[in-house]
């Protein structure tokens, strides 16, 4: 990652991003250091995941040509994504947990009230309940199977 945010460091005070051309104005602020790939590799994720999330609305990176560049607070948010999808949420309830806009200006913490909270505990409980019973069931088939 030090490799790939130093080449995005070097083409952002060349007014260049991966040599794919030059931004509208010249410049591109200089906040935005990480690549896809970095975050992608940081985050055990594909680039098509990172894309898709786009697609959804839930990060919104600056482009540099065909180049998509993130900041910290982007990756902050992505963190926040990763953690909500991790506790069992839909892409749509992390939009609406975490705004709808995208952006990293946005607030990237999650903001669970206790129903929320209530709400998910139970729908994993349940999530759980029902493998443990898949489990079971398997476990006495194998037995059989042997």
């Amino acid at each position: 990652m030090v490799k790939s945010v130093l080449k995005v460091k070097r083409a952002i005070a060349s007014g260049v991003a991966s040599g794919r051309g030059r931004s509208k104005a010249g410049v591109v602020d200089s906040e935005y250091v990480f690549t896809i790939g970095d975050l992608a590799h940081e985050f055990g994720v594909t680039l098509r995941t990172l894309r898709f999330y786009e697609d959804r609305g839930l990060i919104k990176p600056k482009r540099q040509g065909l180049t998509r560049l993130y900041s910290e607070a982007s990756k902050a948010r992505l963190k926040e994504i990763m953690k909500a999808t991790q506790l069992g949420f839909t892409l749509t309830e992390i939009r609406a947990l975490l705004g709808v806009d995208g952006s990293a200006k946005a607030a990237p913490a999650l903001k669970l009230n206790k129903t929320q909270i209530s709400e998910q505990l139970a729908h994993l409980e349940s999530q759980k309940a029902e493998i443990e019973t898949a489990i079971t069931e398997l476990k006495s088939m194998q037995k059989l199977a042997a």
